[in-house]
């Protein structure tokens, strides 16, 4: 099969187009003949060896893939951690999920994990509020786009998204934003709450870092919440001060996608299952809509990792092995 191997690590020039065999499921596995499969931000880091998890090489990189099984299911599915960009993959079982009538590759890649962090931050790491304001950095992004449509959807007070362009921007007030801030504003707290309209926020979903993350806490009400949950400009933020977190009384919580496989839940058998199952409902209602943000080939893998580390992109990537 074709596949993207990685022999080293480093920048999107170790990215290269091999022929290898096959991949075969073991048990509680399935093997997926993949019609498209997902690029995320997080794959420049596994690409680096900077991810949460350390990567071991030869890697085929991609944690996301949609397409077929054997027996004809069509499926959205988690990798284990990696070998998605190839014709076949195979992802255990327990992370595979069908895909209902009537929604697209585009649609269930858009799912399975920007999707599912962006239900996560708001459900489970904020536990947002009718009326509340809500910050959603890097709102043209993947997680971004689907996260304001939630937040409107669940009833914020205020939708303030952050984004780098006029276009990122318009996308954003098109989805659903009330307000949108140029995420390049060099007092980020000011610029917060001057869209809030002079009040502090209550909730911050942030995958930034550095400046970005530590203006944003200062940023926060009484009883405010940031969730973090990435750092695409790579510079850490302050350590935090957690006497400083009891003076205003503040929350900071961490969120990494894999955890939710982990948690159960009584109805659905993980919290993962729970949001996906939430997410497909809302998509086939029309409630929620995925953002197409480009296609690239095999070919093109290096500019797609190229665009991404740029974060010039917008909406949801995807890669097309057959090309």
């Amino acid at each position: 099969m074709r596949a993207i191997q990685i022999t080293e690590f480093g920048g999107p020039e170790v990215l290269q187009q091999v022929e290898l065999p096959d991949p075969v499921a073991g048990e509680g596995e399935v093997l997926i003949n993949v019609s498209r499969a997902g690029l995320n931000y997080a794959d420049t880091h596994q690409a680096e060896n900077s991810y949460l998890a350390k990567m071991e090489l030869p890697m085929v990189p991609g944690g996301e893939v949609a397409g077929v099984t054997a027996d004809g299911r069509r499926v959205v599915a988690l990798t284990k951690s990696s070998g998605g960009y190839a014709e076949k993959a195979v992802a255990p079982a327990l992370t595979t999920f069908d895909v209902p009538d009537g929604v697209d590759d585009l649609t269930a890649l858009s799912l399975v994990v920007q999707g599912a962090t962006a239900w996560l931050l708001l459900r489970k790491s904020t536990h947002m509020e009718p009326g509340e304001s809500v910050v959603v950095h890097a709102a043209a992004g993947g997680v971004g786009t689907i996260a304001v449509q939630l937040a409107k959807l669940w009833g914020a007070g205020r939708v303030i998204a952050t984004a780098s362009s006029d276009d990122k921007r318009k996308l954003a007030l098109d989805l659903g934003a009330d307000v949108a801030v140029d995420s390049r504003s060099p007092d980020m707290t000011a610029a917060l709450i001057e869209a809030n309209g002079g009040r502090r926020v209550d909730v911050v979903l942030d995958m930034t870092g550095g400046a970005t993350t530590d203006q944003s806490l200062v940023a926060l009400a009484p009883f405010g919440r940031l969730a973090f949950y990435g750092m695409a400009s790579r510079e850490r933020p302050k350590p935090v001060d957690l006497g400083a977190l009891l003076v205003h009384s503040t929350t900071v919580a961490g969120m990494w996608l894999p955890h939710a496989l982990r948690v159960r839940d009584a109805e659905h058998g993980t919290l993962a299952h729970r949001a996906m199952a939430e997410l497909f409902a809302l998509v086939v209602d029309g409630k929620v809509k995925a953002v197409p943000g480009g296609e690239y080939g095999l070919g093109e893998i290096r500019q797609a990792h190229e665009d991404l580390r740029s974060r010039k992109t917008t909406g949801k990537l995807l890669l097309d092995p057959s090309r």
